[in-house]
């Protein structure tokens, strides 16, 4: 398997409002936690997923300012600050700003699926916290004083991506799916319908065991907690 896909800054590129996108390679790796995992829940099965496409995804969170930038309006989060994840949005918030940011740089944004994210944030590692131990690449409720910080902040993983546990929640494009099963998939895009989008990561209000790489969280879609953000993939061409 494709344990040793390298991907990272190395293969990177920056669009006009300042994001850095790394090149996340297509591969396979093992999705969800192992049994004995501290935190594990029981949606977190473990199992192969192969992903036939590489694509680019977010080395940091969507900020304020490229929110800002992108859809002429304030960011709609209570705690301000233009370095800081942008949060309080919606799913289909997100996936407003992925149309328009598509429109301004003529590539195709959207937000990761649950796989994508997952495969980004392990990086080639197998364990709960990719890039060190949790304090070490997690703003969670025992550091983070229950505010979110600056993107970037803490250590990267291996790919150079930031936040992947903590900071803010989030969003990913898939229907939350209470058992992932333990069958070998290839490019799993969630069920055709629910009633709760996946949400990813863990963030500054929740414990390090939320922030894990196989953690799972289903939200109403409409919802807007000031905990819960997103990143962007770009599609490669």
């Amino acid at each position: 398997m494709g344990w040793g896909s390298a991907g990272g800054d190395g293969a990177a590129v920056t669009n006009s409002v300042g994001m850095r996108l790394v090149l996340v390679p297509a591969g396979e790796f093992r999705m969800g936690s192992a049994a004995g995992e501290d935190g594990r829940h029981e949606d977190e099965m473990r199992h192969v997923v192969r992903l036939t496409r590489g694509f680019r995804i977010g080395a940091m969170e969507v900020t304020q300012r490229q929110w800002e930038a992108v859809m002429g309006v304030q960011s709609p989060g209570k705690v301000k600050g233009l370095d800081l994840p942008v949060t309080g949005v919606g799913w289909a918030d997100a996936v407003r700003f992925c149309s328009k940011l598509s429109e301004k740089e003529g590539h195709r944004y959207r937000l990761p699926t649950e796989a994508e994210w997952e495969m980004a944030c392990r990086a080639g590692s197998d364990g709960a916290f990719s890039g060190g131990a949790a304090d070490e690449v997690a703003w969670h409720v025992g550091n983070s004083g229950e505010a979110p910080h600056p993107v970037g902040g803490l250590r990267p993983n291996a790919w150079g991506l930031h936040d992947m546990h903590g900071n803010a929640m989030e969003w990913c494009a898939d229907w939350y799916a209470e058992r992932l099963g333990r069958e070998a998939t290839v490019d799993p895009a969630g069920p055709a319908q629910g009633e709760a989008r996946v949400a990813r990561g863990g963030s500054f209000r929740h414990t390090a065991r939320a922030a894990r790489s196989a953690a799972r969280q289903a939200i109403t879609p409409s919802y807007q907690y000031d905990h819960v953000g997103f990143r962007v993939v770009m599609e490669c061409e």
